[in-house]
């Protein structure tokens, strides 16, 4: 399944946050709550919701033909498995963002949660905003960079 849409959620006094009703079914199973990995200083940083046979797909491709002696492969290894959660949907089909999780992404009560393909990814509202504008903005400049092979 492919995470498509954007939504605006409030989290509840406990960090809970209500899971949109078209991808509970995908998330039944389990859930990953992760730290995103973000890859310019401009992006916002974000809580990523996996299911947990994607999850370790990702990290596994992320960490494949890395030297695991690597103080790099190591950092990046604790990344991974030291941000992220394994949980399950509650009963209202909540999951409970954990203190780390909230810090890292700087997450408050208004929340955007986000379909980014193969995960949900939930980002403090106001940040969101701003990030979503500049990147609309620069679809153009990303798209003719790709192609570019120098």
């Amino acid at each position: 399944m492919f995470f498509r849409g954007t939504f605006e959620h409030a989290l509840d006094a406990k960090h809970r946050l209500t899971i949109p009703a078209k991808f509970r079914a995908a998330l039944a199973g389990g859930v990953v709550l992760a730290a995103s990995s973000e890859t310019t200083e401009e992006a916002p940083r974000s809580i990523a919701i996996w299911t947990p046979d994607a999850y370790d797909a990702y990290t596994q491709a992320a960490l494949s033909g890395i030297s695991p002696l690597s103080p790099k492969a190591r950092d990046l290894k604790r990344f991974f498995f030291n941000y992220s959660h394994d949980t399950e949907l509650d009963s209202a089909n909540r999951v409970m963002i954990p203190p780390k999780l909230m810090q890292y992404a700087g997450l408050d009560k208004e929340v955007v949660v986000t379909g980014s393909g193969e995960c949900l990814e939930v980002f403090d509202r106001g940040r969101y905003d701003a990030y979503s504008e500049d990147v609309l903005i620069r679809v153009p400049e990303i798209a003719a960079s790709l192609g570019d092979t120098t």
